[in-house]
């Protein structure tokens, strides 16, 4: 365990703002009167430490996820800067698990605040901040009358779920999408809905018991202790339960020395001897966040992968396989192959004839979907043995950019089927897919999922868009990929990590070149349908959408 030098005269750095897409920080409710509160909480504002000029003061936050940022935002439009790479394997595998840091310390030691600090220091997206006070157990009647009178201990671990925590942290680390809890601290219960998170490249798991669970533990890769004296922490509890929990004052220091005090000293204090670092004086501290910074950028180092790479040299001499359906190539399908690969094709003949290929391609591709034996009577009341879907719903999903035109002709035969959207990006450093957004109908685990894009060459976007579906929790055989056109490399990748995703396509081109473009291939489909510029030397795949 190492204790870092506290850094006294360095400036405290302004925190970052919410994620974008985050909720709204949970305040635990509003007393309807604040007056007396508010007095209160401003006389106690001198007894703390200054704060440099901007930092507002930290509310009570949940668990949120920094799964968008960093963006730039213009008055019409929201432009992604960065995205997640890939953090699977060729195999579609999950190849190293997200780094996971543990955040201990006492009640108002300004765990949360440091959490934000590495996060705004580490300027990696895809971070998710996991905070133990989205995890106090449901009370029963009894309790709650005893929360509402300042009689029960939230200072305990007993009043912590930690089977729900572990649970939790072991699927986030797993890199899948997971549902979690939204305490009230003014009902001490509950809300309804709970919070998804997803995407961890890093995980920061923050609340006073973190290292009070031997399991626990063992699934945090860095402890860090936030140590804070303990009159801060009493007049900052002061203040946080007084202007946010519309607490009396009497109230928050009966609780403080019944509960809060007792349980530091018994459970949370003795922690600090597990903790690979400890932090002397919190988020004033500015030298031990960048030694901590240092080293989890050292370790997502260590993590980084090359899928694009493999994809080109793994398995490319094996047969096609079985879950691979090509449209029957009438006269008419190749008349209109002939047309859109036609490089002096007009774009309004481009748009016209992909779109009859996209519907065909669409009714071609819902006749694998499960059916199943029903009857109807028809107006002269005789019955009909026909048949109807056996499935739930169905949603599609679109590869954006071009994956997005694929939508009107599914919305054109699937009545009111539900729409969501994946950005992958290719990063023109590494050639790598990034994710860099997603929006997903809720409950889509249980749905076949239509999974558009219009060109697949090495299968990069493709795994990158069927992993993210995997994550959360759709069956691999309710997945279809459906594409105009692909190239035989795409078709093999996607098909040996998922061997159970039904591939569909208008055609099957044989060679990718060394630009990962397909070979006759159809040209950058994006730009041909959108009228916008070709990127120099890109690949047939979206340079500023999928990545193929």
């Amino acid at each position: 365990m190492a204790a870092l030098p506290a850094s006294a005269e360095a400036p405290r750095p302004v925190p970052p703002p919410p994620a974008a897409g985050d909720e709204p920080d949970q305040l635990e409710g509003k007393s309807e009167d604040r007056s007396s509160g508010s007095s209160n909480a401003e006389s106690l504002d001198r007894l703390l430490p200054p704060v440099g000029a901007g930092r507002s003061p930290r509310k009570r936050t949940t668990s949120q996820c920094k799964s968008e940022p960093p963006l730039l935002r213009t008055s019409k439009r929201t432009i992604y800067t960065a995205g997640r790479p890939p953090w699977y394997n060729e195999h579609g595998t999950q190849s190293k698990e997200a780094f996971a840091i543990g955040l201990g310390g006492g009640s108002a030691s300004g765990k949360t605040t440091v959490a934000r600090m590495i996060i705004e220091a580490l300027d990696v997206p895809w971070v998710v901040l996991l905070s133990m006070d989205s995890f106090y157990k449901v009370l029963t009647r009894q309790q709650q009358e005893q929360a509402a009178h300042n009689n029960f201990n939230f200072d305990h671990p007993d009043a912590f779920d930690f089977d729900l925590i572990i649970s939790t942290l072991k699927k986030l680390k797993q890199g899948k999408s997971v549902k979690v809890p939204i305490y009230d601290f003014t009902t001490h219960s509950r809300k309804k809905d709970w919070k998804t998170l997803y995407g961890a490249n890093v995980i920061i798991f923050e609340g006073i018991m973190a290292f009070a669970d031997k399991t626990l533990l063992e699934l945090l890769d860095m402890k860090i202790f936030v140590d804070t004296d303990s009159d801060i922490r009493l007049v900052r509890r002061l203040r946080r339960d007084i202007s946010e929990r519309g607490r009396d004052i009497e109230g928050v220091i009966k609780q403080y020395n019944k509960f809060v005090k007792p349980a530091f000293d018994q459970y949370i204090q003795p922690t600090m001897r597990v903790a690979d670092i400890v932090v002397p004086r919190g988020s004033g501290n500015t030298v031990a966040i960048d030694l901590i910074v240092q080293h989890v950028h050292s370790q997502l180092e260590e993590r980084e992968l090359s899928v694009r790479a493999a994809l080109a040299s793994a398995h490319q001499c094996h047969p096609l396989p079985r879950t691979l359906s090509v449209l029957k190539s009438t006269p008419q399908v190749r008349g209109m192959h002939t047309i859109i690969r036609d490089r002096e094709t007009s774009r309004d003949e481009f748009i016209f004839y992909s779109k009859r290929l996209m519907r065909l391609l669409i009714e071609h591709a819902l006749s694998f979907l499960p059916f199943q034996d029903c009857v109807v009577q028809t107006p002269q009341g005789q019955d009909y043995s026909g048949k109807c879907y056996a499935g739930k719903q169905i949603t599609g999903v679109s590869i954006l950019r071009a994956g997005e035109t694929m939508e009107p002709a599914l919305r054109a035969v699937c009545k009111d089927v539900r729409i969501g959207t994946i950005l992958i990006q290719t990063n023109q450093l590494t050639g790598e897919p990034e994710l860099h957004y997603l929006r997903l109908p809720k409950d889509i685990s249980d749905d076949h999922v239509i999974l558009m894009d219009c060109t697949v060459s090495t299968g990069a976007a493709a795994m990158m868009a069927v992993r993210v579906l995997l994550d959360h929790d759709v069956p691999e055989d309710k997945i279809f990929l459906l594409s105009l056109l692909m190239a035989e490399m795409g078709v093999h990748s996607v098909a040996y990590a998922f061997p159970r995703v039904r591939i569909i396509t208008t055609a099957v081109d044989k060679r990718v070149n060394d630009l990962f473009r397909i070979i006759p291939g159809i040209g950058n489909f994006g730009d041909r349908y959108f009228g916008t510029d070709a990127v120099p030397d890109g690949s047939d795949e979206e340079e500023g959408g999928s990545a193929g």
